[in-house]
């Protein structure tokens, strides 16, 4: 009984240490997005709003981080306590209006299906990262006098998002260490 009641308290310390490893990743994944990346996306938008850059920027940048979560993590409870802790910091972003955390949320869900279904497209004649910048360039209404100009552009910013990402999500979580003496396809069963 009393194995039983420490391996229980060893999971409930794991849990409050991933969660606490998941906060720390999503606040930097809600870093607002650099001066110069809003000012090359406010220059190619429609209505130049700075504003609407700004929110689409960090929209991408958090939802690319939850789908870098996805695809890396090394458990797979991390992208779920990724999710909470991204919509935990979107309740209490100072820059939503608590009246409008509903609208916020629902415009995230719908900027990360559009990421997550670029980022699960296989297109040989096509990289991810294009793929991702053509994402942000719909929902910010750009319409840069050369597009291909622009996705190229956009597609630096979204591979350093993701890049950025991965950095953070190893630091807060750790990444796999490996026997140095052992191929990892002996690792796995191979």
């Amino acid at each position: 009984m009393d194995l039983r009641k420490g391996i229980l308290r060893a999971l409930a310390g794991k849990g409050a240490e991933d969660r606490q490893a998941a906060a720390g990743y999503v606040a930097h994944l809600v870093a607002d997005p650099s001066d110069a990346d809003v000012a090359w996306l406010t220059a190619i938008m429609l209505s130049h709003d700075d504003d609407h850059a700004r929110w689409e920027l960090r929209y991408a940048r958090r939802a690319l981080g939850l789908l870098v979560a996805e695809r890396d993590a090394l458990d797979d409870r991390t992208p779920s306590l990724v999710a909470d802790a991204l919509e935990a910091a979107l309740e209490r972003d100072p820059n939503v209006a608590a009246a409008k955390v509903d609208v916020a949320l629902a415009q995230f869900n719908v900027r990360l299906a559009a990421y997550r279904e670029a980022f699960r497209a296989r297109n040989p004649r096509e990289a991810l990262a294009p793929r991702l910048a053509r994402e942000i360039l719909s929902f910010s209404t750009a319409v840069p006098k050369d597009r291909d100009l622009a996705i190229a552009e956009g597609a630096v910013v979204m591979s350093r998002f993701m890049s950025d990402a991965a950095d953070a999500l190893r630091r807060a979580f750790g990444e796999a260490k490996l026997p140095e003496d052992i191929p990892p396809s002996q690792i796995a069963g191979g």
